[in-house]
């Protein structure tokens, strides 16, 4: 793969980063195996630091619009940090094929789940969120933080598309904010894993740096898209390429 692939792939992971506030990594992973031909496990390793750095750009880029809720994401990462230290443990002791195949399936659960979160009208629903009392709102933001945690570590993905429903509908942010705040979280999550598999883990630089540059670029566009482009167009349309994904991720790690 030439340089100009690199830079191409990594332009357009950063994009969807930093108008969806998730997304990266889900993709990242399918393209470093497939189409930049690196094994499972170190794919999922890259997958952290490509999505880690570019989005700390989108946080920057996100917080001058004042769309980031610095206490909310914090206590949200925080709460996924043992967690993705136990997914970073099971990650080491899974198989190529199974790793792939759970990607896959997560993928099926978060197109889903972003389709199902989009009002026929055009919005989300963000309603019930706001009705919640604190203490169930902080046991929401607990068991969420968690599960995104585990995800991190385990399948090297930010969990973008756990954390932006979650936002929204648990704990009642608008959508820009909610957004913004995914991408602290994933910059909380990414580092706590990264530093789980410090000594063990390896990196092909050559792939990983032009990448990450390209998609720190690539962010700063989407958050430009994300100030204009509908939200339920672009996670409509997104939801239908992650399920494309899905499904070539599924039939070729059985058929090959």
């Amino acid at each position: 793969m030439t340089l100009v692939a690199i830079l191409a792939l990594g332009l357009v992971i950063g994009t969807v980063l930093g108008a969806l506030g998730g997304g990266g990594a889900i993709l990242t992973v399918p393209v470093l195996v497939y189409l930049l031909d690196q094994p499972a496990g170190e794919a999922t390793t890259g997958s952290l630091v490509i999505v880690g750095l570019t989005s700390v750009v989108g946080v920057l880029s996100h917080a001058r619009s004042g769309n980031v809720r610095w206490r909310t994401g914090l206590a949200f990462g925080a709460a996924g940090t043992l967690a993705a230290l136990l997914g970073t443990v099971f990650n080491r002791h899974v198989a190529q094929d199974v790793l792939l195949l759970v990607f896959a399936a997560f993928m099926v659960l978060a197109a889903t789940g972003m389709l199902l979160r989009v009002r026929p009208e055009g919005g989300t629903d963000a309603g019930q969120g706001e009705a919640a009392s604190t203490r169930t709102r902080a046991l929401r933001l607990v068991v969420a933080g968690a599960g995104v945690g585990f995800l991190t570590g385990f399948l090297g993905v930010g969990g973008g598309f756990i954390i932006v429903p979650a936002l929204v509908l648990a704990l009642g942010l608008p959508m820009s904010a909610a957004v913004g705040t995914s991408l602290l979280i994933i910059v909380v999550n990414s580092a706590v894993a990264l530093l789980a598999r410090a000594g063990t883990a390896s990196f092909d630089w050559a792939v990983i740096a032009p990448f990450t540059l390209a998609a720190m670029v690539g962010t700063l566009g989407g958050k430009q898209i994300a100030d204009r482009l509908p939200a339920a167009v672009a996670t409509r349309a997104f939801a239908v390429l992650i399920l494309m994904v899905a499904a070539y991720t599924a039939v070729r790690t059985l058929l090959w």
